[in-house]
């Protein structure tokens, strides 16, 4: 197998690890040394990772794949941190990402859609807020994702909410909800949901108190059901455009390519290989900031085959026109237009239906339907410029 690294550089696997020795000026037997006494080490505390076929655990911590200790996340060994190059608004939580996969099994490459990954692999999100100055009152604020080093993330001024296990059965994909206990120990499954009450307090002081939502089964399925005519569970974020950026956990490597090396992901690769931007990077282009935006918090129902498709709205990368919604009019009128005609007017993000949609917290107007409770005023601001940057307009 050849591999490329964050450079192109082809390589095979084998001397992946030497490179990465070289890279770091460590000696081969030094680091295999350290290795050892590290992994030893760990054995002696972590829970073997646990693939359960048709049993669902009360505790997270009977799926092994992570545990908290004195003020520390751990991750499993053999679980694999990853971050998206955008990744979807849930009322200002952070997200720590991790990958299983049984026997270290790759999942199959695939440029578009859903990567295929083998039975037994286990996706899980935790979703956590940093907490608000001395946290008497309980907020949290808004912060930046912790890094983790050596499978370990500090939880210093941080607040767990909750952990979805998303895994490949027999059956297909389901999905789990945990909520994580006030003493930051475990997290308990919740199959009909929760509503968590907080208070978000931003920089400059303003406070929002709002009800975080811990989904409930059915409606994980409303979101990770992608394809409405199949209606079957699928991960959202583990594609190569959302994949395809530089890894914040192997420094100086593409994440696609940390995951070829480490045999994570198999089959060909064509380069250019698909590629979001990144949606906070100023100097990327702004409409394909906006767009990789739009697409990884819509396109999952948005798109020509998604729960959404009767809207003929496509949010997917490569829309254009009309199916963008640019100087489109909605199939259903109603309060979900806010008296406005179409979904995006070129020139006038105050006249576009889809800025009403994201502004507006009714939940009988509000885009998304689902995980979110807080406008996105970054989100907003971000689109709203790039509808405002467009020439012409609509007749």
């Amino acid at each position: 197998m050849t591999i490329f690294l964050h450079q192109r550089i082809p390589v095979s696997a084998a001397h992946y690890c030497a490179l990465r020795c070289a890279r770091d000026g460590i000696g081969k037997f030094a680091l295999a040394a350290i290795a050892f006494f590290l992994n030893a080490c760990a054995q002696q505390n972590d829970t073997a990772p646990t693939f359960h076929a048709r049993e669902n655990p009360r505790n997270l911590s009977d799926w092994g794949m992570l545990r908290t200790d004195k003020g520390e996340l751990i991750l499993a060994e053999g679980v694999t941190p990853y971050d998206l190059a955008t990744p979807l608004f849930s009322d200002y939580a952070l997200k720590l990402r991790t990958i299983w996969t049984p026997n270290g099994a790759p999942a199959v490459y695939n440029a578009d859609r859903a990567f295929d990954f083998p039975v037994g692999t286990v996706i899980t999100k935790t979703f956590y807020y940093p907490v608000a100055g001395d946290n008497k009152d309980g907020a949290v604020s808004i912060g930046r994702e912790r890094s983790v080093n050596d499978r370990v993330m500090s939880l210093d001024h941080l607040r767990l909410i909750e952990t979805r296990i998303l895994v490949n059965r027999d059956t297909g994909w389901e999905a789990l909800p945990y909520l994580w206990n006030e003493d930051q120990t475990d997290a308990v499954l919740m199959r009909t949901g929760a509503v968590v009450p907080m208070t978000l307090q931003r920089d400059d002081g303003r406070t929002k108190q709002f009800g975080y939502l811990v989904p409930n089964v059915n409606q994980c399925a409303g979101c990770h059901a992608t394809d409405a005519t199949a209606n079957a569970i699928q991960p959202i974020g583990a594609k190569a455009r959302h994949l395809n950026k530089p890894s914040s956990y192997q420094p100086g490597f593409n994440q696609l390519d940390h995951w070829l090396a480490k045999g994570l992901l198999t089959g060909e690769i064509a380069q250019p290989a698909p590629k979001n931007a990144i949606w906070t990077d100023e100097i990327a282009p702004l409409a394909d900031r906006a767009r990789a935006y739009l697409d990884v918090n819509c396109s999952h129902c948005h798109s020509p085959s998604g729960p959404a498709d009767t809207s003929g709205l496509n949010l997917e990368p490569d829309a254009e026109g009309p199916a963008l919604g640019i100087c489109k009019t909605p199939i259903a009128a109603g309060v979900g237009t806010g008296e406005r005609i179409f979904d995006i007017v070129p020139g006038e993000p105050e006249n576009s239906i889809t800025i009403f949609r994201m502004e507006t917290n009714n939940p009988g107007a509000m885009m998304p339907e689902l995980g979110r409770a807080v406008m996105h005023e970054e989100g907003v601001a971000l689109v709203s410029e790039w509808i405002a940057a467009m020439e012409g307009g609509c007749d």
